[in-house]
Formats: C-alpha cells, sequence, structure tokens
C-alpha cells in the first residue's frame, strides 16, 4: 500500500494543514496515483490557478515487484516552471524532469514541487507499507 497526503503551501500560510488531501492505493503492479491540476486525472489535485503544477504533473505507480517509483512527467513546455525534489530522511536529491526515482520500500518521504517564481510549493507525503 502506498499512502500519500499533499498540502498546497503559499508564504502566507506557511505551516498550515488545513488544506491537506489524502490518497492511497495497494501495491499492485500497474496501480497509478498521480498529482497535478487535473482533477479528473489525479488522485491529489492542486489548485487550478497554480499553473507552475503541470496537469499531471507527478505519477507514482507500483511496479511489477510491488516496488513504487515517482515520474515527474514532462509537461508541454521545454523548460518547467517548478523544480521537484525528493527527501527520505536525512537524504534529499532533485528529480530531474521528466525523470524516474524509485522510492524505498517500507520507507516514508516527501515529495516538494517548488515554484520558480513565487514562495509556493506542493508538498506529497509519502509511506510506502509492506
Amino acid at each position: 500500500m502506498l499512502e500519500l497526503t499533499m498540502a498546497a503551501v503559499s508564504a502566507a500560510e506557511s505551516g498550515a494543514t488545513a488544506g491537506m488531501l489524502m490518497a492511497d492505493a495497494p501495491s499492485e503492479p500497474g496501480t497509478v496515483l498521480r498529482v497535478g491540476r487535473d482533477t479528473s486525472l489525479c488522485r491529489l489535485a492542486t489548485p487550478d490557478d497554480w499553473l507552475f503544477v503541470s496537469r499531471v504533473h507527478l505519477e507514482f505507480q507500483c511496479a511489477q515487484d510491488g516496488s513504487w517509483q515517482l515520474t515527474w512527467l514532462r509537461g508541454s513546455l521545454p523548460d518547467p516552471s517548478s523544480e521537484v525534489r525528493l527527501t527520505v530522511g536525512e537524504y534529499a536529491q532533485p528529480v530531474a524532469y521528466g525523470g524516474i526515482v524509485p522510492l524505498p520500500r517500507g520507507g516514508s518521504g516527501e515529495v516538494v514541487i517548488l515554484d520558480r517564481t513565487a514562495p509556493r510549493s506542493v508538498n506529497v507525503g509519502f509511506y510506502h507499507e509492506v
């Protein structure tokens, strides 16, 4: 099972979790959870006017062995309006635009989408239950 929690945070609301959303999915091969602005495609949707987030920005997908991976999907623009960072424990790494990163089995962490033009972020916490 993969559990996700998402909070959209602007400078004025830093530390607030009132708008937190949650989603989960079983660790079955081919299962997908998406994060983005399009509510018809994404289980976790950001505000419509947060254009630094693509219609479908992040995809969490379960592999054949029950592990999960994170993909930052390429949008319609050649250069993104945001940055994506993955933090697991003490270790933080940037995620490449269009890149795929494995998530730790039985672990937890956070994926942050940072707006390059304003002090806003989308914080997605994850927990992979084995």
